[in-house]
């Protein structure tokens, strides 16, 4: 009921934006008054200690988005369109249109503080939350079949203000940049590894990005961690292959 009011409140001040925007902050406070949070990945991902609203949260996510879509100063459809795809998937399609309508006509007019969002995902989120936002954004930087330079800074920009430490940064990130040393920087291992070592690393990766640790969260983004979960698999397999152990 409180959503339809503040629309209302929201079109006689300022139009269909402003019944857009009312519409939006009422449902905010249905959620605050019924004691409802959301969908399931948003209850379990932040620290019962901080609470912050499962739209902030998606707003939040789609400003990083927009960060990485437009570091390298040209505006992918390709990208754009998995952005789109990976919010209808996560929340259903009258909830993401509601995140992309409000983030186009406040959010977007506004700088984005990467620094900002960062901090407050490290303060609120889970740590294998926050590696599944890395590999989002990985993600979409590469929706377009490549990874510029720019993009890349960007992400590695972002990693660090959520608190990504190095080495699962560069195994996530060797996810989508292909060489010699991809398995082992995926299983962050050096070349010099031994088999033993191998092993005990796959061991670990596996433990680290199982599916199962990531139930919390809505499909898209336990697509995403079985992703992620194939790709130690793969690592591990070649290694296994090559080495012929």
């Amino acid at each position: 009921m409180i959503r339809w009011l503040t629309a209302l409140l929201g079109y006689a001040f300022f139009r269909f934006p402003g019944a857009v925007i009312g519409f939006f902050l009422g449902e905010l406070l249905d959620r605050m008054f019924t004691n409802k949070s959301g969908g399931s990945f948003e209850r379990s991902m932040y620290s019962s200690r901080d609470k912050v609203s499962p739209a902030d949260f998606e707003l939040n996510l789609l400003s990083l988005a927009s960060l990485v879509i437009k570091s390298d100063g040209s505006v992918s459809q390709q990208e754009m369109d998995y952005v789109r795809s990976y919010f209808v998937q996560a929340y259903g399609k009258e909830r993401a249109n509601a995140t992309f309508r409000v983030f186009n006509e406040v959010i977007n007019k506004r700088e984005i503080s990467a620094q900002r969002i960062g901090q407050l995902f490290r303060q609120r989120m889970r740590y294998e939350s926050r590696l599944q936002v890395v590999h989002f954004l990985f993600s979409i930087a590469n929706a377009d079949g490549h990874v510029s330079s720019q993009e890349l800074n960007m992400v590695q920009r972002i990693a660090g203000f959520m608190g990504i430490q190095s080495p699962d940064f560069s195994s996530i990130k060797a996810m989508f940049f292909k060489s010699a040393d991809s398995a082992y920087k995926i299983l962050e291992i050096e070349r010099t590894a031994t088999d033993t070592e191998i092993k005990k690393a796959y061991r670990t990766m596996a433990k680290k990005y199982h599916p199962d640790k990531l139930q919390h969260m809505d499909e898209a983004y336990r697509q995403g961690a079985e992703e992620k979960f194939r790709k130690v698999q793969e690592a591990y397999e070649q290694l296994q292959k090559e080495r012929n152990f």
